[in-house]
């Protein structure tokens, strides 16, 4: 009986091991989320900006002349 409360004892010890690796991992993973979410969001915000200064400086621009 005692050796199966080590036992037991001992695969609970790595199983709490394993569960703080785990958590680790996803905390890194989340933040790398978070991370590729905000350079997302300021890409999208640059695109925007370009199409919006495209299309005003094709307003300026005169038509090329026909040959």
């Amino acid at each position: 009986m005692e050796n199966k409360i080590i036992e037991l004892q001992s695969k609970l010890a790595f199983q709490d091991e394993t569960i703080n690796e785990l958590n680790v991992v996803i905390t890194d993973q989340q933040q790398q989320l978070d991370q590729l979410r905000e350079e997302i969001r300021l890409l999208s915000l640059r695109i925007a900006s370009v199409a919006e200064s495209s299309s005003v400086s094709d307003e300026k621009e005169p038509p090329p002349p026909h040959y």
